[in-house]
């Protein structure tokens, strides 16, 4: 084993440590939060060919860091996440940080960050994001090819974020989910992932991609860190009209709890064509352990899912076309140099900013919210959205607590056998689960139950009603204790390959 190799045990030891363990480590002084921060820093720049960070604040963090150490050592931290380094998606507001956004429209923009990724998170200006478990022992010993050529995709379009939690970069990560967006790379990255109840996460700072959608969503390793996360995060915010109160919640997720007072329904309609074997065969199973363990479960119908994604489609792209109107190349963000009208200008710098996938949804969105194809398209799909919200109303009037169902069709695939399909056509496919979710409002959370036949992660939804997250990470918690999902374990001879290759990629950079 060669000292770089040793060297990466007890680091990995310390970053597979959950929230709660490592806040408790700070606290006791058996690891500062500088020491702490520097690991991190270190795994980061190790598993750089993830692609998973644009921008690494490192001076920033490890003065943070240190103020953090101060707090710590007179006994006075500021909360269970004082000490612990995390990662944001880029398209949260990071003041006085340069923030790309994954796009050529806001490359050089200083305060704010936003990613316009697809489902796979293949789209951004600086390249496809690696999935951690391309690397692993699991799949490694499953797959005979090149690990250059044959690496899995991370799901999106949160995920970096994912990326960032499942390779022990960084404990916690805030992602945002539209329809999907931290659950996809959750369930493919085998991460916990949560996508609250609407308004009770402000949104402000999150730059709006679909402003009736978009939630903030938390990203960790465990259903308790989640919970961890949110019961900081949750509640009223001035700046965001849209928060509601949160609910009063205790200070941490029981450790027992009986399962017996909770009933479970499995949706019909998400036996979606598609569904891989492996998928399917976890859901049977962990339905069959929430009945054995004494809870009830019955089948239940959501009529309007299959309309569901066309709906999604609609709003979507009409607010995608509202929100990036304010792009012109005016105020902020790419300019193109073209100056031979205001019109020529604008035109060329929207062209040059945004990838196919946005224009086409801007031109989608506009189309739809035409005078003549208003009520066909618009007004339609809203009418759809409100059926699909009451679909899952009266499932949980009808003494229904939490739904499970899939969270992605499958495992991760090959990012080379992923680029073959139309963005359309993979957003159909991957968001089936996902949205309607998202255009009900209420909470959902994947949580990793078992690695498939490959050796890769497989995710499972539970859906709650509206406000009532605790109850479901109640129910998560229990789920994840049962299902025991193992520890991600990197591949050594993969691993030390692509560190070298790093360092001779970086070495080469700074000798030209």
């Amino acid at each position: 084993m060669s000292a770089s190799s040793a060297a990466y045990r007890p680091a990995a030891a310390m970053l597979g440590l959950s929230i709660r363990e490592v806040s408790q480590a700070l606290r006791d002084g058996r690891v500062s939060a500088t020491e702490l921060c520097r690991k991190c820093i270190n795994q980061i720049q190790r598993t750089r060919y993830l692609n998973a960070f644009i921008t690494i604040t490192e001076e920033t963090a490890m003065e943070q860091a240190q103020k953090a150490d101060s707090r710590l050592r007179t006994g006075k931290p500021l909360g269970p996440l004082d000490g612990i380094p995390f990662s944001v998606k880029d398209n949260f507001c990071t003041e006085n940080i340069e923030s790309t956004c994954a796009s050529s429209m806001l490359k050089d923009f200083a305060y704010a960050t936003l990613s316009f990724l697809r489902s796979g998170s293949t789209d951004g200006v600086f390249g496809p994001v690696r999935n951690p478990w391309s690397y692993t022992t699991q799949y490694r010993e499953q797959s005979t090819e090149d690990p250059d050529s044959d690496w899995l995709i991370s799901g999106g379009s949160s995920g970096g974020s994912g990326a960032a939690v499942a390779s022990l970069s960084s404990f916690l990560a805030l992602g945002s989910d539209t329809g999907g967006s931290t659950r996809n790379p959750g369930s493919l990255c085998g991460v916990v992932a949560l996508k609250p109840t609407y308004g009770l996460l402000s949104r402000h700072g999150l730059i709006p991609l679909v402003n009736s959608m978009d939630v903030p969503g938390i990203m960790t390793r465990s259903v308790h860190d989640v919970a961890t996360v949110l019961r900081i995060l949750q509640g009223r915010d001035e700046r965001d009209s849209t928060t509601v109160q949160a609910p009063s919640t205790p200070t941490s997720l029981p450790e027992h709890f009986d399962i017996r007072d909770i009933c479970v329904g499995i949706p019909k309609e998400y036996h979606a064509p598609g569904l891989s074997e492996d998928t399917l065969a976890q859901w049977s199973r962990v339905a069959t352990m929430f009945e054995q363990a004494g809870a009830r479960v019955q089948e239940v119908s959501l009529p309007h899912t299959q309309h569901s994604i066309v709906c999604y489609h609609v709003l979507c792209c009409c607010e995608v076309a509202s929100n990036m109107a304010r792009f012109d190349g005016l105020e902020y963000g790419h300019r193109s140099t073209v100056d031979s009208s205001t019109d020529a200008m604008y035109a060329t710098t929207r062209h040059e900013g945004f990838n196919n996938v946005v224009r086409g949804r801007i031109l989608s969105g506009n189309y739809f919210l035409l005078k003549s194809n208003y009520e066909r398209y618009f007004m339609k799909a809203q009418q759809m959205r409100r059926l699909i919200t009451e679909d899952f109303t009266n499932v949980f009037r009808s003494g229904i607590d939490v739904l499970l169902t899939p969270t992605t069709l499958s495992d991760a695939v090959r990012y080379s056998d992923f680029i073959r399909e139309d963005n359309r056509t993979r957003s159909a496919q991957e968001d089936i689960f996902t949205q309607p979710v998202n255009m009900a409002g209420l909470p959902a959370v994947t949580v990793p139950t078992a690695l498939s036949r490959r050796g890769l992660p497989i995710g499972l939804q539970l859906i709650g009603q509206r406000l009532q997250d605790w109850k479901l990470l109640t129910v998560a918690h229990w789920m994840e204790q049962q299902v025991s999902f193992p520890m991600i374990s990197f591949h050594s001879d993969a691993d030390e390959r692509e560190l070298e290759r790093s360092v001779r990629e970086r070495t080469h950079t700074i000798g030209s």
